[in-house]
């Protein structure tokens, strides 16, 4: 029996390493060719190690002014934190209305976050930019917020609820009763144990924001509005002096991915002691 769960095991971990690699192999390639000359990418052979013979002529291509990355990270970054500061404080409200509150209209009101995830985003393209338009917000940080909060806050929402209501109220209600306020007790108990659900969230609504792609070739047409996912669209484009860089191209990609991770990174410590803490005032 041991022989056999052992067995079992060692096939299972063996799977999983591979999946993992197997996964990681596209994020692993273009870092690998972000330090690759062109004529080296496009060489029959594959280079599989960047070093060496490795450059960074990439990276500094890409980071030159001229380029103008500059000025989609400041962009992205705008719109980003924006949204995601906007989006977690109303859906860990309405989180909190939906779960711990009973009200006229609150079905129809989670029927009605449920609805509006099954609308197709390319559906509303049209609308969301007449409207814009009409506010005279095209290609402006708070506009494309606007879209982006309204069409994140539905899901953040669901999600946060989730956690929300696996909570118990009791504990509220027994800290109440050794001499907290209700917003001593909320805070104190409930809040800790709702820090993973509140990163988790984040983690959801920062990537969405981050790495959108379709609506703001939409709402952002001008060149300095240009979001990092526009800005690599364009910086991918074939030139009329020779191939498309794709050094440079995948430099300018893992510049694009860094701040998701490092954003991951963070958040990751923070989940850990969320769920630490409300462990020990719970």
């Amino acid at each position: 029996m041991n022989t056999k769960t052992s067995t079992g095991k060692w096939i299972g971990s063996t799977a999983a390493i591979l999946i993992a690699l197997l996964w990681a192999f596209p994020v692993y390639w273009m870092v690998n060719s972000s330090f690759q000359t062109t004529t080296t990418i496009n060489a029959l052979t594959p280079t599989w190690f960047p070093f060496p013979g490795g450059t960074m002529a990439n990276y500094k291509a890409v980071l030159d002014p001229s380029t103008g990355f500059g000025t989609a990270l400041r962009m992205s970054v705008m719109i980003t934190v924006l949204s995601l500061a906007v989006c977690i404080v109303f859906a860990f409200l309405a989180s909190l209305a939906i779960s711990r509150f009973k009200f006229r209209g609150r079905k129809s009101f989670v029927l009605a976050i449920i609805l509006i995830q099954m609308l197709p985003a390319e559906a509303m393209f049209i609308a969301q930019y007449k409207m814009i338009a009409e506010l005279n917000l095209l290609n402006t940080v708070i506009g494309i917020s606007i879209i982006y909060i309204a069409t994140v806050i539905p899901f953040t929402t669901w999600m946060l609820r989730g956690f929300v209501a696996g909570v118990p109220a009791d504990l509220e209600e027994a800290a109440m009763v050794d001499g907290c306020t209700r917003f001593g007790a909320f805070m104190r108990v409930t809040f800790p144990l709702l820090a993973p659900g509140l990163v988790a969230s984040a983690v959801y609504a920062f990537i969405q924001v981050w790495n959108e792609f379709a609506l703001a070739s939409v709402l952002l047409t001008e060149d300095a509005s240009e979001t990092l996912p526009l800005w690599l669209r364009d910086f991918a484009q074939p030139s009329a002096y020779g191939p498309i860089p794709w050094g440079q191209v995948m430099a300018g990609s893992v510049l694009v991915a860094i701040p998701v991770m490092i954003f991951f990174l963070i958040v990751q410590g923070r989940m850990t002691q969320g769920m630490v803490g409300g462990a020990v005032k719970g």
